[in-house]
Parts: C-alpha cells; structure tokens; sequence
C-alpha cells in the first residue's frame, strides 16, 4: 500500500493519533520523511491549533516535524499530567511509539521543561535541543508564572484582548504588531481544528510550572548535545535570567536573546526564529 500524501501546508496537516503509555496521542506531522525529525513541544494551556504555521511550515522545509498533544489535552485521551517528568515520559513512549530512536527536540515555554525532563530520563533520545521561552527546575521568577497568567488574563478581559497579547507581546508598537499578525495566524485552520483546552489543563500545568520553579536545579550533564536557547529581553512569564541559568545546566548552549520581545519570542520573531533554528539543525 503507498503511503497516503502529506500535507504542505501546516493548516492542512490531518490530526493522527497513535498509542502509547496506555492511552492515544493525537499529534500532525509535516515534511519530508529524510534526516532526524524534530519533535514540537508546545507551551501552556495550549493545543496543536497553538503553533505558528509559520514556525511549522519553515522548519518542515527540510525535515520532518512532528507537533503532539499532551495527555488530556485537545485531541489525546486521558488526564491531564500532574508533572513534567509524567509528561516526558509520554512524550518519550510517543516519540518510541512513531518509530523513532534518535530525534531533535523543539520546546516552547512549558514545552521546553517537559523537554529538559526528557533529558534527564532519556537523554539517548534528543540528538539536538532547542529551548524558546523556557527555564530550568528551580529558575527565578517561574513560582511567580500564575500570579503573572491569572493578572495578565483579568486585565485583558477588561481590554477585551486575547490574553496571549499581553503575555506573549510586548507593548511596543513593534510587539502590538506582531501579535496582532499572530492572532491572525491562528486562524488560518478552519477545518479539523484540535479540541480547545479545558481551564482545568491550565490550572493542572500552571501548578505544574509551580512545582517546577520550586525544584532544585536539574542535573543535565548526561546530555552532550547541541543545544540553541532563545529567549526574550522583556518576557514577563518566564523571566530573561532564566535563559542564563539554562545555559548554566547545558554547557554546551548558546544562548540568543532577541531585543523587545516577549515571551513568544519565536513568534514575535518567527523568519529570524526559523532561519537560526534550520542553521543549528543542519547536518
């Protein structure tokens, strides 16, 4: 039987869903089928319908990009994890279950503590790792990301604003722009849309973020890899030191922190995001 043809466009990627660690995991996969494939891990209280087409569709140019869904959110059955390391080990059984031992990783926010989980469980896993808007276990500021999410939130209720605009954005012209234009974005899927997230999956990860943030700092030394972390100079959930501190537990990163931006930094600088990452990503 030939395989059925694959989308091109990352609004048009049909949801999948396969099983693993005893539940099934939707996940859309775009690109083609050669090289190392790059798992998408995505930030809190997010589903596939988060991810900018634009990161996903420049970063399936020349490899093969796989965005799953955490149990319990959107489209993949089950609870909802408690944990990052419950969510890594998912996240790796899935990544097993694709048929994959050797993949690169992109983790966004959230996604990217889930990442560094991974690391520390699995590291043969992840060849290379790229980290946007994360921090480490014990990173300053992370035991503040709730009262900074639920004030956010309230006041752009008030502004009768999407939240992500305050969150992810600066309030800079430039930063007002630029999420307007990734609002817009999101929109671009009309059919097949993943199942939106429940409040409580936010609440469920943002203790997660807390537990997190109050852990001591990781030991990630077993991982030898290339690393790439980018990060905001004016991100308010997840606060720019972080980036130094990951760095700190990665020896072998690098650290890029882009100019008035804010935590979705790769969204806010989506062509300057795709361009480095397909720079580090080539073999």
């Amino acid at each position: 039987m030939s395989e059925p043809r694959t989308a091109q466009r990352y609004r048009d990627a049909p949801t999948r869903t396969i099983a693993a660690a005893d539940t099934s995991f939707a996940y859309r996969e775009l690109g083609p089928r050669n090289g190392v494939p790059l798992v998408a891990l995505i930030h809190l209280g997010a589903n596939l319908d988060n991810w900018d087409p634009r990161i996903v569709d420049g970063l399936a140019r020349d490899r093969r990009v796989i965005a799953v869904d955490y149990r319990g959110v959107g489209d993949s059955a089950g609870r909802v994890r408690a944990t990052f390391e419950e969510m890594a080990a998912d996240m790796a059984a899935v990544i097993r279950a694709l048929g994959h031992d050797r993949v690169d990783v992109l983790g966004m926010s959230m996604g990217g503590m889930v990442a560094q989980a991974v690391l520390e469980q699995a590291p043969q896993l992840v060849d290379r790792l790229i980290l946007a808007g994360s921090g480490p276990a014990g990173g300053p500021g992370l035991t503040g990301m709730t009262r900074v999410t639920l004030a956010n939130t309230l006041r752009a209720a008030i502004m009768f604003k999407d939240p992500k605009t305050l969150l992810f954005f600066t309030r800079t012209q430039v930063g007002r722009q630029a999420a307007r234009a990734y609002l817009k974005r999101l929109k671009e899927r009309t059919k097949g849309r993943d199942k939106a997230v429940a409040p409580g999956v936010v609440r469920a990860q943002l203790a997660a973020v807390q537990r997190w943030g109050g852990q001591e700092p990781a030991d990630l030394s077993r991982f030898t890899g290339p690393v790439l972390i980018v990060h905001g100079d004016s991100d308010v959930l997840v606060p720019p030191a972080n980036a130094t501190a990951l760095a700190r537990r990665l020896p072998t990163a690098t650290v890029t922190m882009l100019p008035d931006s804010g935590h979705g930094v790769a969204f806010q600088n989506h062509y300057a995001f795709v361009n480095a990452a397909r720079d580090f990503l080539r073999r």
